[in-house]
């Protein structure tokens, strides 16, 4: 933790809202981070702001690898795990998945909550934050350029 001095992304996302540099530079090294991580078999179907730490360059650190999975690119994953509001379809599915896309569904999220300062698949109960994510039901809020509105509905 001497080493990750600034916090939490999660700490920071009320500031990256109102700051248009910092989302894609987090955002930027997070896919950089994941894309090095898959690049040597390792996937990490937990990705959500509290396991991305900030050093004190202001550069962000992936951590809490306890669910990750090292395995081929190809392999077929079972494990049912992931924090819910950023838990992709397939893994709530139960018939296996591909771990780099469940990754990326993740930092798609974590996009979107830096960009708006909440969470597309919001609810109050466990049960309705799964069907949103099911039907893909969410809400861009109306500032969003129309570049990363298609971006989320891909």
């Amino acid at each position: 933790m001497e080493f990750v001095t600034g916090g939490e992304l999660f700490a920071k996302i009320p500031k990256c809202r109102c700051r248009e540099d910092l989302t894609p530079r987090y955002f930027q090294q997070l896919i950089s981070a994941v894309g090095y991580c898959h690049s040597h078999g390792v996937f990490h179907p937990d990705l959500k702001p509290e396991n991305l730490l900030i050093d004190a360059n202001g550069d962000l650190k992936v951590s809490d690898f306890g669910l990750s999975a090292v395995t081929s690119q190809n392999r077929v994953l079972y494990t049912s795990c992931g924090t819910p509001a950023y838990v992709a379809p397939e893994i709530l599915a139960r018939r296996g998945y591909n771990g780099s896309k469940i990754d990326i569904w993740s930092c798609g999220v974590i996009l979107f909550l830096l960009n708006s300062g909440y969470l597309p698949f919001d609810c109050k109960s466990l049960p309705g934050i799964y069907e949103k994510i099911h039907k893909g039901e969410y809400c861009v809020p109306k500032r969003t350029s129309p570049g990363l509105r298609h971006l989320f509905s891909r």
